[in-house]
């Protein structure tokens, strides 16, 4: 089938949502049976009237997504990871393990390209918090991008991965491309899923990560690390490979240390988990969290710098800027907050200073009124 063909084919069939899926303000679509429909704005989600006319239409409708991508669902493939052609990613599990009815989530691609000032615009990080990223880019410090669903990662790693030298090739490995890093030597993998049908074999992130181990990257960037390939993407960490970036699920940028260990050790890897442990402590540099708050808001919650393992091993991780709030608008009931430093001067500041990047030491130090707000949250911290 033509393209065109296969576009025209998807919107007839989804035509149910079209206006959803053509509202710039609507971020994701979920589907849970053809008469309940959710959506996504500002970060809030809301029911929409649309509806499909019955589970047959909607089955359909999903099938034809399927054949876009030469895949299938039906009762020997119940689920569905594929993206629409204008970039969207679709996610579709069928009855009779969906008991509400054929269930979908569609996630809108963006084709507007952030960058660092946008995230300033939003409230997503502050000045200096946005300053103090680029340094580190250009620095090449590894880094992992950690937060929960919907909370921003994508959006986080294009713009650090756009702010990275341009004498630098950029290698990405994704499930599903995703990002889109503007950089003047970029280039893509993905994998792909085994189909016996055309006599296809399956090729994993691991696959195209030991492939792209050869190709001379200068960084190497795992759009999401959920599986053992958290060990090799360490492993380029550790070798030369600096300021290689991924993303992982986690709350919390110790979660996070710990959430990477624990898929390292997913796989068939004979390294004792005290090895790995120590690995993660060494390769990590810098984790980016990002949040989703109660008010719709996607913020920069932390980022903080790794600085391996204490006795008791347990990671170190000392938080250079955080997001504070400071109250609730009595109006929009959004937050009121910034992200402030926290008093901690990283490790490797004498390399900022060596690079004659403008990052002065006055900048790590807290203004006065959020002082008393860190230490509570300290104090919650340990507790």
């Amino acid at each position: 089938m033509s393209s065109d063909f296969l576009k025209d084919l998807i919107s007839s069939q989804l035509a149910p949502i079209k206006d959803l899926l053509e509202d710039p303000t609507v971020s994701e679509v979920m589907i849970n049976g053809p008469h309940e429909i959710f959506i996504e704005r500002g970060g809030l989600v809301t029911k929409a009237p649309n509806s499909f006319r019955d589970e047959a239409t909607l089955l359909a409708a999903m099938n034809a997504v399927a054949r876009s991508v030469n895949r299938y669902i039906d009762k020997d493939n119940p689920r569905l990871d594929a993206r629409l052609p204008d970039g969207s990613r679709v996610a579709v599990v069928i009855p009779p393990m969906a008991k509400n009815g054929t269930t979908a989530a569609i996630r809108k691609f963006s084709e507007e390209k952030l960058g660092l000032k946008d995230l300033i615009n939003f409230g997503s990080l502050s000045p200096d918090g946005a300053r103090f990223l680029d340094c580190c880019m250009y620095m090449g410090k590894n880094t992992l991008v950690s937060g929960g669903t919907g909370s921003g990662k994508t959006t986080m790693l294009n713009v650090l991965g756009s702010r990275m030298p341009k004498t630098q090739r950029l290698l990405i490995i994704e499930d599903a491309s995703e990002l889109q890093i503007k950089a003047e030597h970029v280039v893509q993998f993905e994998t792909r899923k085994a189909d016996p049908n055309k006599g296809l074999t399956e090729i994993t992130i691991r696959d195209l990560m030991e492939s792209a181990l050869r190709l001379r990257p200068d960084r190497i960037i795992v759009g999401e690390v959920r599986g053992p390939e958290a060990l090799d993407l360490l492993n380029a960490m550790g070798t030369g490979h600096d300021g290689s970036m991924g993303t992982v699920h986690a709350n919390s940028p110790q979660d996070a240390c710990t959430r990477l260990e624990t898929l390292c050790l997913m796989g068939e890897t004979k390294i004792p988990a005290d090895a790995i442990k120590k690995m993660v402590g060494s390769a990590l540099q810098l984790i980016v969290q990002c949040s989703r708050y109660h008010d719709g808001g996607r913020r920069t919650s932390h980022i903080s710098e790794v600085l391996g393992v204490d006795e008791h091993g347990r990671y170190i991780t000392k938080d250079i800027f955080r997001w504070v709030q400071r109250g609730v608008d009595p109006d929009t009931k959004k937050f009121i907050g910034e992200m402030v430093p926290c008093g901690y001067v990283p490790t490797f500041f004498e390399e900022i200073v060596a690079n004659k990047l403008p990052f002065p030491k006055s900048k790590f130090q807290p203004p006065e009124w959020a002082v008393p707000l860190l230490l509570e949250q300290q104090k919650k911290k340990a507790a």
